[in-house]
């Protein structure tokens, strides 16, 4: 149950002719009052000799007698309370005892106040209802509405608990402001998927995403192709921006502007300055690249990125809330900025992960900036290393980066859920599913060309990484063996081996240090930051693996042609 108190208002008669109205799209069906302060209130849905004049004196009595000077400026409030999809039909008498709960919470008539405000109940719809009040009581004092959004969402979950309706997530005031009903019908008018005030909200998190200073995030703005105006003060210092679609316009044929604080508390200029505070790599600085495989571009990028997400795990666990909150933020501009570089088959999820996301990157641990360099620069790594083609090596790393993304959106879970952020939690939870679906899209052909190699390993070699599996993790070698993606670890442990490398150190460091309970896969999970660790090609459709004891060839890429549905196929 979603209740909503809208800005208020000064005219009562314009909010009773739009509740009882046809609405913009004829949504309004058979709109008629389910509860008032008083149970004689004429009702113009019901009753022919009812007008909207006459119920709108009756509400603003109280008002009209005060002194003008006493009157509020804005005296009509307004509250929206709105059942969720999955609920049942309540029924006229349901919706009028949620109406009385309401106002007594919210301050407007609390239980037995008898000069308390007057007020009026509406339904117009079968799953919500409107609230009408006006801000003075009978004995001429103002109301106390102090958090009455907060006080309504509290009471909401309640009514859900006693009526058996589905159970949301308390909000806390730091999600973005929800598009109105005008902005979402406009939407529909333009033939819109979004409304525009989402889009903007996207773009400008994209933009953001690992910028390196104030000018590098408006040149990204308009190279989105967004209408930007900047805000100066007398002495030329920049204090703030607004941002338009330029076919997004009014009535009046001007474009319709919105300011970085409307579309999300973090995306006000002052908050994306904390940001910036810590410099980036300057512009033309050829992207970081890996020192055995000597790969740049898209792969050098997705390997960064897994790095910079297994060490912001450790944070968010050890460090203060404050650095902790900064490390969660900036992982969700890592978010933005892989899935504006996705290939097509995973550009869909990835998008959904980084939306669904922007809910868990804030909370009212205020972020302290300047220790999350390294994602944020990751960010950056992403969007200057170019968009990935999906194969090959940054096909690979972009798996290898979505798979350790997924284990740090599900530590920053963990997180919130400690701290009580109940939406947040929520939203972290759904994105992290969302990774997991683009994850078994850009795992398949990878591990499957690792799991057909392991298969071809001489028995000599197998036998020796089961050994080395049992000495690392006895605890997880059961479990490993019995999953198809053991040859694929059998393969990267023999990789390593052959790159002179550990692969017990190696195996027993990339199991110890995270939590692999969420892991649908441990061996595919220890493939991956094995190969990040030991800084292996992700990509092995084109190595062969030989056993050093026997000479003969473990795995040739055309044993991998036919492998994206095998039972290589990775699960996080």
């Amino acid at each position: 149950m979603i209740p909503r108190v809208h800005k208020r208002g000064q005219r009562t008669i314009g909010l009773l002719y739009y509740l009882y109205g046809p609405g913009t799209h004829e949504e309004h069906v058979d709109p008629h009052l389910v509860a008032a302060w008083d149970s004689l209130l004429p009702d113009p849905g019901r009753d022919p000799q009812a007008t909207y004049t006459q119920l709108q004196k009756l509400l603003d009595q109280p008002v009209d007698a005060l002194a003008p000077s006493r009157r509020p400026a804005r005296h009509v409030w307004h509250l929206s309370v709105r059942a969720a999809p999955e609920d049942p039909v309540l029924s006229d008498e349901q919706w009028g005892e949620i109406a009385r709960r309401m106002v007594s919470a919210t301050g407007i008539a609390p239980d037995g106040d008898a000069a308390a405000c007057r007020w009026a109940a509406v339904r117009h719809a079968d799953d919500h209802i409107h609230i009408i009040a006006t801000l003075a009581r009978e004995d001429g004092r103002q109301a106390r509405l102090n958090n009455d959004a907060g006080r309504a969402q509290a009471e909401a979950r309640l009514i859900e608990a006693e009526y058996g309706l589905k159970r949301l997530n308390t909000g806390d005031g730091t999600a973005a402001q929800r598009p109105t009903s005008a902005e979402r019908h406009k939407a529909e008018r333009q033939g819109r998927e979004r409304t525009a005030r989402e889009e903007l909200r996207e773009t400008v998190r994209r933009a953001v995403a690992g910028a390196a200073g104030e000018e590098e995030f408006f040149d990204r703005l308009a190279a989105a192709g967004l209408l930007v105006r900047k805000r100066t003060a007398p002495s030329g210092d920049l204090l703030g921006y607004k941002v338009a679609l330029p076919d997004d316009r009014n009535k009046d044929g001007e474009p319709v502007f919105y300011p970085g604080a409307r579309l999300a508390p973090d995306l006000s200029l002052p908050r994306i300055r904390e940001r910036l505070t810590g410099a980036l790599d300057d512009e033309g600085v050829t992207p970081v690249e890996s020192p055995r495989t000597g790969q740049g571009g898209p792969s050098a990028a997705r390997r960064s990125t897994a790095s910079a997400a297994w060490q912001a795990m450790l944070v968010i666990e050890q460090a203060d809330d404050a650095v902790a909150a900064a490390h969660i933020a900036s992982a969700g501009e890592v978010l933005d900025a892989l899935a504006k570089t996705s290939a097509a088959h995973t550009r869909a999820e990835l998008r959904e992960a980084a939306a669904a996301f922007e809910r868990a990157s804030r909370s009212h641990v205020r972020a302290e900036h300047g220790h999350d360099r390294a994602l944020r620069q990751a960010a950056r790594d992403l969007v200057r290393g170019g968009p990935a083609l999906g194969r090959g090596e940054d096909g690979a790393t972009t798996a290898m980066a979505i798979d350790m993304l997924f284990f740090l959106v599900t530590t920053a879970l963990h997180w919130h859920a400690k701290k009580g952020h109940a939406q947040q939690a929520a939203a972290a939870r759904q994105a992290a599913e969302h990774l997991r679906a683009a994850y078994q899209a850009a795992a398949a052909q990878p591990l499957g060309a690792l799991y057909q190699r392991g298969r071809r390993l001489g028995l000599p070699l197998l036998q020796r990484q089961t050994a080395v599996l049992r000495e690392a993790v006895p605890e997880l070698a059961e479990q490993v063996l019995a999953e198809p993606g053991w040859y694929a670890l059998a393969a990267t442990l023999a990789d390593a081996e052959a790159a002179g490398r550990d692969p017990a150190t190696l195996l027993a460091g990339a199991a110890g240090r995270r939590e692999l309970d969420s892991a649908e896969s441990v061996s595919d999970v220890l493939v991956w930051r094995l190969r990040r660790s030991a800084d292996l090609p992700a990509d092995t459709s084109n190595t062969v693996v030989a056993d050093r004891r026997t000479g003969r060839a473990a795995g040739r890429a055309s044993d991998t042609a036919h492998t994206r549905t095998g039972p290589g196929r990775g699960r996080l």
